[in-house]
């Protein structure tokens, strides 16, 4: 069993009446089948009301099953015994970070979650210092939280998690408020917390170019589980993707009109650099000697 388990998954959002009486089922998640390795990178893709967002709240145990078991570390969320030792092995970050900010200094909202579970002092204190440290925060330490940037408040959410020292970080959307610039940051900071320390990162977004470092992707359309597989086997079929109205990279339709219009360039392309590389020799064959990579502008 990976660090993250559902089986047979349903969860139904209903709508009661004044009375309690059952007005509307609303079906969010669908006979789900997830099992998920520690210490691995997952994305998590699908529209607007795929079910996605539903999953992340089940692995904090925000949300229970309706039908069916999600295990975290081995632990059912269901059992309300062992809710509050769940959220501490599974962190979460929101897309607002003003939602979970609540600290007037950087380094005191940092240490809230820890204080709050009862670590000793000089233990909260040294998490903080490892935590800024981790996510580039620790010059901004003294700073008003209203001071910082959309991405720079979500790097300190990101390290009131990491202070709680959890084995899995689940993002949801969390760059979703953020400018090109604060995605950026924010992904790249989640990466290297995967690599570096281990922590298992399930990523949920529908910005398709933070998926592409990810070790894994799942797209999730109408409660169900309908892709699963690495970034290149997910974007090698375009097609498939559309059809559960999603967008895939730039570069990566790019590729795939430049394949249908008969150039010899393999599916699942996921930079500009590697569509170059197939590009630049059928240029070459066509005209030898008179192409440089310098010549050519890159997508």
């Amino acid at each position: 069993m990976g660090i993250i388990k559902a089986s047979r998954l349903i969860f139904d959002y209903i709508r009661r009446d004044e009375d309690e009486n059952i007005q509307e089922v609303d079906r969010a998640i669908d006979n789900l089948d997830l099992d998920i390795e520690k210490g691995s990178f997952v994305a998590v893709l699908g529209h607007n009301g795929s079910g996605k967002s539903t999953l992340a709240k089940h692995i904090n145990g925000i949300l229970t099953p309706t039908q069916g078991t999600v295990w975290v570390s081995g632990m059912d969320t269901a059992d309300e015994d062992l809710v509050w030792e769940i959220r501490k092995r599974a962190g979460m970050v929101f897309q607002n970070p003003d939602n979970q900010i609540i600290g007037n200094v950087v380094e005191e909202d940092v240490g809230f979650g820890p204080e709050n579970i009862g670590v000793p002092t000089d233990e909260i204190w040294r998490r903080v210092d490892e935590s800024l440290e981790a996510v580039g925060m620790t010059a901004y330490r003294y700073k008003s939280p209203n001071k910082l940037s959309g991405g720079q408040k979500q790097r300190v959410a990101i390290a009131g998690v990491m202070a709680m020292r959890p084995e899995c970080i689940v993002l949801d959307e969390p760059t979703a408020m953020l400018d090109p610039n604060g995605r950026r940051e924010v992904i790249k900071t989640v990466r290297e917390l995967n690599r570096r320390e281990g922590i298992t990162v399930l990523l949920i977004t529908h910005y398709m170019e933070e998926v592409i470092s990810a070790d894994r992707v799942i797209v999730m359309d109408d409660g169900k589980l309908v892709m699963d597989g690495t970034p290149r086997e997910i974007f090698s079929d375009v097609e498939l993707l559309k059809s559960y109205r999603l967008d895939v990279p730039q570069v990566t339709e790019l590729a795939w009109e430049l394949r249908k219009g008969g150039l010899k360039i393999p599916a699942g392309v996921l930079s500009s650099e590697e569509l170059m590389e197939h590009l630049l020799p059928l240029f070459d064959k066509r005209f030898p000697g008179q192409i440089h990579m310098g010549s050519l502008v890159t997508v």
